[in-house]
């Protein structure tokens, strides 16, 4: 008998009778011999729904009071999804995260957790019930509802994973696996049958929206296996797992690419210790998160910093910079909100020299310049003109064979 801990989405519990489907397939997997916890989101639209109604008493919600808000969200299906497995003849028990004990630290609407106490759901197992718990939430230690940040559902269940040592996470969501990129944007991606969890997180970090990336770090760390499956089609979905446990590993395994993407550059600046610290500083202090960063040190006894933020904090890290300039007695200070992000992803990139080389090449090709470069053990990141986003995408996935079930 295997213990299958699963999640679904606010998508496939988005209505009555998507949530009889999904105790079909709970019933399904229990009668093939498996004991079976669920984790589910809010039904979908019901955490902005919330949210919406808090806003128009205030601007600015407490977070306490905010996360009981949020927090029932989840209540509401976890009820109606264990009325549905008994109205089909399954017994099941339903928890919300404060009931399990899934406890917390204080950090209000982005809540982490520290530990679970799974003993009520493993009684409920020995008896045979299907076990239904709410996800994206916990309680702190001083008996407070926390959530745990959007997405956090994909956490809860990684973690309750981890604590039954269940054999298998199963996370159910509105597609069938992981890509080799966007189909949208490429129809020949391809769907993958494993991927690592190193490439994994890279492709979450990267712009990937298939996993919360706080799930894929928890499942890598207490080596969880993890499957991503559709909700509303049968198949196999793609497993990640450890890079020991792949037979072989593809050169290249995705193309991640993010178009919240903006640069900021500050040009002239004086070549001396600290200078970066001084540019930066400020930003971080405005809570401003930064992603790549190049600096230039010119002939002259000056250098040119440029680096990227997301594209939502464009304007409030322009204007910082432009401050800071004025400070150090740049030359200038510019910024582009009209770029995004392009990465090759693949353990394989270890043992394998020229892939940014040809990647450089493949680009030039259609005329796509390059306005900065990031490398890491298995990725290479380039930022591009927001124009050339699907072209670049598409002749690097020709380029790289990912149409093929061995990349080259």
């Amino acid at each position: 008998m295997a213990l299958i801990v699963q999640k679904y989405g606010g998508t496939s519990v988005g209505t009555v009778e998507r949530i009889q489907a999904v105790a079909d397939k709970l019933i399904k997997t229990r009668d093939a011999g498996n004991e079976v916890v669920v984790v589910v989101s809010a039904m979908s639209g019901e955490t902005n729904r919330l949210l919406g109604l808090a806003r128009e008493i205030t601007a600015h919600p407490e977070g306490r009071e905010l996360d009981v808000l949020l927090s029932t969200g989840e209540q509401v299906t976890i009820a109606l999804l264990s009325m549905a497995l008994a109205e089909k003849g399954a017994e099941a028990r339903s928890y919300t995260g404060a009931q399990v004990r899934i406890t917390t630290d204080e950090a209000h609407n982005k809540a982490r957790i520290k530990k679970i106490d799974h003993r009520c759901i493993c009684d409920d197992l020995k008896q045979g019930r299907i076990v239904v718990v709410a996800g994206f939430q916990g309680v702190s230690e001083n008996g407070h509802i926390t959530t745990l940040g959007r997405g956090g559902s994909d956490t809860t269940a990684v973690a309750l994973a981890a604590a039954l040592k269940a054999d298998e996470c199963q996370i159910y969501t509105d597609v069938d696996g992981v890509y080799t990129t966007d189909p949208r944007v490429v129809p020949s991606a391809r769907r993958l049958e494993t991927i690592t969890f190193e490439e994994m997180l890279e492709m979450a970090s990267l712009g990937s929206k298939v996993l919360q990336i706080r799930a894929v770090e928890f499942a890598g760390k207490y080596n969880v296996p993890l499957r991503v499956l559709s909700s509303f089609e049968d198949g196999p979905g793609t497993l990640i797992t450890t890079e020991e446990q792949q037979v072989e590993q593809a050169l290249i395994s995705g193309i991640a690419f993010n178009r919240d993407e903006a640069q900021l550059t500050i040009t002239g600046v004086p070549d001396t210790p600290g200078v970066a610290y001084q540019i930066l500083g400020p930003v971080s202090d405005a809570n401003i998160e930064v992603d790549m960063i190049v600096q230039n040190i010119g002939s002259d006894g000056t250098t040119d910093f440029t680096f990227t933020v997301n594209r939502t904090d464009y304007d409030k890290a322009l204007k910082i910079l432009q401050k800071v300039a004025k400070e150090l007695g740049a030359r200038a200070c510019s910024g582009n909100n009209e770029i995004v992000k392009i990465s090759l992803v693949g353990v394989g990139m270890r043992s394998h020299a020229g892939i940014a080389a040809k990647m450089f090449k493949v680009l030039a090709a259609e005329g796509i310049n390059l306005l900065m470069i990031s490398t890491s053990e298995i990725k290479v990141s380039v930022l591009v003109e927001e124009k050339y986003l699907e072209l670049g995408v598409r002749v690097l996935h020709s380029a790289f064979g990912l149409e093929n079930e061995t990349a080259a």
